[in-house]
């Protein structure tokens, strides 16, 4: 049997540090602090660990490319941010390798292997799942990264992500003063950091308002229209008054499966959906959104991989998020007509 060659995880496992730190040490890309860079050189010293020159001289030849990894490319949201990317990227020199993951960890594992293969000088990923497999070797790469949109647990990248708190809980504050004590959730899947975070804000905000939201009032569906649309159904059949729906494709299933049950919506139904896409503002109902600046996301994504890229340490950026208010919803003058005519 031959001898197992000593790995920068190895390295990183006997420093106490990431492996994303100890690449940075070892390949001289990037700062650390003064202990971690100590740790890490005696660690490697300790396990015999040698830099493979060849992927080292690779790794150096620069091509002016980025690589770009989105959930699902049908989605409108992901459509503009990828466009904005694409565009900033241009603007700088560099072109970008565009890979669609369907929002499928197998078809992200797939798009992130090949990846690794073109040598791109960074990447820029909106990832699913727990931070597994492909996104744990590209970072024993060494390869510039940076999250967009989403983020992945035990993976410590920049990233550029959207604050759903303060967006959430004026949509719930908004619900509520219009009238509306039953509200129902369409959750993203779980497996996605923008899923749980934007579930867990539901929460908090209808207990601030001391609303109840037993689970059979929450749906979770995975960031699609078909998981919409039986979501509405559900929560309808369960006597929801008012629908929260925590992506833009989802939000339209909900809106077509109500109109198809004949529902009412913004009188019978109100209905919040995330993402302020140029369609929701002619949809009939014209639809309450939660907004988030897709723009600023893009542009801040690609400036911090550029920072990455270049050595650096980024902090990472969150962006707030806004109610938007139309058709969709009653008005609390609405509500308070609503209550006259039950009192009558």
């Amino acid at each position: 049997m031959g001898v197992q060659r000593v790995t920068i995880k190895d390295v990183a496992h006997e420093a106490g540090v990431s492996v994303s730190t100890a690449s940075r040490v070892l390949s001289r890309a990037g700062s650390t602090s003064p202990t971690a860079e100590e740790n890490v050189r005696e660690a490697a010293t300790r396990l015999g660990y040698r830099i493979n020159l060849h992927a080292r001289s690779l790794r150096s030849l620069h091509t002016q490319t980025v690589g770009l990894l989105i959930p699902d490319v049908r989605n409108p949201f992901f459509a503009e941010l990828a466009h904005t990317i694409e565009q900033r990227a241009l603007a700088s020199g560099y072109s970008t390798l565009l890979g669609n993951a369907n929002e499928q960890l197998d078809q992200q594992e797939r798009y992130i292997q090949n990846t690794r293969s073109l040598r791109v000088d960074g990447m820029i990923i909106a990832p699913q799942g727990q931070g597994q497999g492909g996104l744990n070797d590209l970072v024993a790469d060494g390869t510039p990264m940076v999250f967009v949109d989403r983020v992945a647990p035990g993976i410590k990248l920049p990233s550029v992500t959207s604050d759903p708190s303060n967006g959430i809980a004026e949509a719930l504050r908004h619900l509520h003063e219009c009238g509306h004590r039953r509200i129902g959730c369409i959750a993203g899947p779980q497996h996605t950091s923008t899923g749980r975070e934007r579930l867990q804000q539901v929460r908090d905000a209808a207990e601030s308002l001391g609303l109840e939201l037993p689970d059979s009032t929450i749906h979770i569906g995975d960031f699609q229209e078909r998981s919409g649309a039986e979501g509405a159904a559900k929560l309808v059949d369960a006597g929801v008054d008012a629908i929260f729906a925590a992506d833009s494709p989802m939000t339209l299933g909900a809106l077509r499966a109500l109109q198809a049950r004949g529902v009412r919506v913004g009188q019978d139904v109100s209905l919040v959906g995330f993402d302020d896409l140029p369609l929701f503002s002619l949809t009939d109902p014209p639809l309450s959104v939660v907004a988030q600046d897709v723009q600023k996301l893009g542009e801040h994504a690609f400036d911090l991989l550029l920072e990455v890229i270049n050595g650096r340490n980024p902090t990472s950026v969150r962006l707030p998020t806004r109610l938007v208010t139309r058709a969709s919803t009653r008005t609390p003058h609405q509500a308070d007509n609503r209550k006259l005519v039950n009192h009558e």
